[in-house]
Parts: structure tokens; C-alpha cells; sequence
């Protein structure tokens, strides 16, 4: 039976793939290994949503299948942490959908509003899932630059007007995985004006909306008069509240969007367990001092990191926002390109990355660096970088000269 499907045919070999199957054989062998390749936090998820989650386990009635699009406090939930943190009104009933994560419910949008051959605008790099949800789907990708200046509306524009088909939806993603590019609402107020003129659906990708270091919390696009009549935003709950596991995310906005995507998701699951919904509820609704003090910890360790490998003579930009860092290549590893760097850092500092073509060609000459380690493991990576670093450098002087040498003519 030929293994070659026609939606597996569409999706190139998977990167990160090559850099975790060394990681797993590394750590098979007992090396020790520090991990900050998955975007996966580390931190215990808040007391008091693991004590809602056990008190409502304890009720049989909540074994039973739940509701796909989320129960109804959950959504209400949602609908309320809209109103205080972007001042944005939304109907819970019409305008929120509760998903297995933002993952899913970007891939099940994706899935909802593509017709085959329909032209996807996407940043370039951005989180796969934003590109290979709509090639799964039968869609067709043109790239943007992954930026918020004017380069980025000049090529919008310039996409729109030389794209056949016009492109139907325009995919944003600030702060940005992997760049950690934050928006403001002048961006918005430019792309819901552009949207509304040329007729495109917005996907905003607002994962990182609580984990922010300077300045003003990042804005909603909603918050934009009109944008609710082309765009729907996705949260998560994974990085806001430490809930990776849990699977809780949502998309809102756009009553006839929001209504496709609940559709579709009719068919496919019953929703997150009721337990974990209840929970997530007291997440929004229960104190959110928590939330402080998770973007406090990835502050230090973001403070940390970027001061230890910096002077450990890899130089490192501190990023304003998001759980990642975004890192050129150390100059004289520019010609491996991201993937080899990343295994040459595994193998050698033992130090796992995210190579940045993974993240698309964009990406390539870069690293993203996720803050999923504690301050001791940074600093300890700190030290590895520094010393695979002297020893290439070493060994690189060692060829240089050979090679040189070699050349001559005697």
C-alpha cells in the first residue's frame, strides 16, 4: 500500500523533527541535556484551577460527553476576560468557541472557510500551524514579512493586487512566535481598513497576549472599530495560566466565521472534559494575580538568558514579549545554516534549540530559544555555549591555517 496520501504529499519533512530524534538518542544514552527547543512551560499550573479541576472530577455527572463548541460558563468566562482586558463585547452564545487549544481551532478554521486552490496570506516565519493548516486544507500560500512597519503593508498590498485568486484570509500572529514582533493598534487600525476595502477574514494568533515585558499589554485586534466584521482571534490558555496540557483555547469574533468554525468542530470532537472546562472557567474568572507572577518568571529567565550567553560571546537580542527568544546565528556557524547549528549545539554544548527554517525559509539563519528552563539550567547552558564556542574557534584557527597552507605554491 503506497504511503504517499495526497494531504502527506503537501507537508514537507517535519525539521524539528531531525533535532528531537538526537535529543531523544542523547538523553537515551544518560546525557544530560537542556531543553529549550518546545514552546512547553514548565511551570505548575495555579492551585486553585488543579483544586476546581478536582473538585469537579468528584461529580459522576461530569463523566459524560461535554459540549464542542465549550460549556456555557466557559464561554461566558471568556467572554468577560474580553470585556475587562481589551474593553471588547462579545455575545458568548455567538461570537465564542472554546477549542483544544489554539493549535486546533486555527487548523479547524482552516479546515471551516478554504475552498481548494484559495490563496492563504501568511507571515514568514511564523508558527507552522498558521502555513500547513491551510495546505492541509486545500489552500494555497503566499508568504508576508513577519514585520508591522510599512514594509509589511506595501507587501499586503502588493500580494493582493498580483495574486490570482484574490487571497480570501490574511493570517497576523503578534507578539510573533518565533520573532517576538509585538503589534499596536495603529497596525490593526492599517489591516481592519485594508481587510474591510479588499474583502479579506483576518485570523489574528494572540497566544502570547499576557506574557509581555515592556510597555502597554498587547492589544486585541477587536479592539478596532469594525474589525469584529472580518476578523476572529485565538487564545490559549496554555501559557497565560501554565496549562500546556489542558488543551483550552478559543477563537472569538466574527458571528458567521465563529459559526463555520463550530460546525465544523461538531463533527469532529465533544469538546475537552467537562472537569477541565470547569476549571479553565475558575482560571478567567478566579484570581489573576497568578498571571503576574508567570510573566515575572519568564522575565527573569529572559533577563538571565540574554545577559549569560551574551557574555558567554553569543549575542543575544532580549525580546519584548512572547516565551521565546529570536537569535541570529553566531557569525562564524552562519554557513551551516539554523538546522546544523542546532545539532551542532546539541551534540556538542548539549543544548537543544529550534532551528529557524522550521519556521520557514524566513527563518533560516536564526535559532528561537524557548524560556523553558530555570535560571540555574540557563546559566549552566550559559556556560556550555561558552565553551563550545572557545573550541570551535580553536579549531577553526587549527583548519584555517592547514587549509592555506595547502594552497600554496612552492
Amino acid at each position: 500500500m503506497s504511503s504517499d496520501f495526497h494531504r502527506i504529499k503537501r507537508l514537507p519533512p517535519y525539521v524539528f523533527e531531525q533535532v528531537n530524534k538526537l535529543k531523544a538518542e542523547a538523553r537515551a544514552r544518560g546525557e544530560d541535556i537542556i531543553d529549550f527547543g518546545m514552546g512547553n512551560p514548565d511551570m505548575p499550573t495555579p492551585d486553585h484551577i488543579v483544586g476546581k479541576l478536582v473538585e469537579t472530577l468528584r461529580d459522576p455527572r461530569t463523566n459524560r460527553y461535554s459540549a464542542s463548541k465549550g460549556i456555557s460558563g466557559l464561554r461566558k468566562a471568556q467572554a468577560a476576560y474580553y470585556a475587562r482586558r481589551f474593553n471588547v463585547k462579545l455575545d458568548p452564545n455567538t461570537q465564542v468557541v472554546a477549542t483544544l487549544g489554539s493549535k486546533e481551532g486555527f487548523a479547524n478554521m482552516a479546515q471551516a472557510i478554504t475552498a481548494p486552490g484559495d490563496v492563504i496570506l501568511v507571515p514568514n516565519p511564523t508558527y507552522p500551524i498558521h502555513e500547513f493548516g491551510f495546505i492541509m486544507s486545500g489552500g494555497v500560500i503566499r508568504h508576508l514579512p513577519a514585520r508591522t512597519d510599512s514594509q509589511f503593508m506595501a507587501s499586503l498590498d502588493k500580494a493582493v493586487r498580483h495574486s490570482v485568486p484574490k487571497p480570501s484570509a490574511l493570517v497576523l500572529n503578534y507578539p510573533a512566535n518565533p520573532t517576538a514582533v509585538v503589534a499596536d493598534r495603529d497596525f490593526y487600525r492599517e489591516v481592519v481598513a485594508f481587510a474591510k476595502k479588499h474583502e479579506l477574514i483576518v485570523l489574528s494568533d494572540l497566544a502570547y497576549a499576557e506574557i509581555y515585558f515592556e510597555g502597554e499589554p498587547p492589544p486585541s485586534i477587536l479592539e478596532i472599530p469594525g474589525a469584529i466584521d472580518v476578523a476572529v482571534e485565538f487564545t490559549t490558555l496554555s501559557k497565560t495560566y501554565a496549562m500546556p496540557g489542558w488543551r483550552v483555547g478559543f477563537a472569538v469574533g466574527n458571528e458567521r466565521l465563529i459559526h463555520a468554525l463550530t460546525r465544523v468542530k461538531s463533527y469532529l470532537d465533544y469538546g475537552a472534559f467537562t472537569p477541565i472546562q470547569v476549571a479553565a472557567a475558575a482560571a478567567l474568572n478566579g484570581p489573576q494575580d497568578c498571571i503576574d507572577e508567570i510573566r515575572a518568571i519568564y522575565k527573569r529567565r529572559r533577563d538571565c538568558l540574554v545577559d549569560a550567553i551574551t557574555r558567554a560571546g553569543w549575542p543575544i537580542p532580549s525580546p519584548p514579549a512572547t516565551m521565546f527568544a529570536w537569535a541570529p546565528i553566531p557569525e562564524m556557524f552562519a554557513h551551516l545554516g539554523s538546522l546544523e547549528f542546532s545539532k551542532l549545539l546539541l551534540e556538542k554544548a548539549g543544548v537543544a534549540v529550534s532551528p529557524g527554517v522550521g519556521f520557514g525559509e524566513y527563518g533560516e539563519g536564526h535559532v528561537r530559544i524557548a524560556l523553558v528552563e530555570n535560571e540555574q539550567r540557563i546559566r549552566q547552558a550559559a556556560r556550555n555555549i561558552r565553551k563550545f564556542l572557545a573550541d570551535s574557534a580553536k579549531s577553526m584557527h587549527n583548519v584555517i591555517p592547514m587549509a592555506s597552507k595547502a594552497n600554496r605554491t612552492f
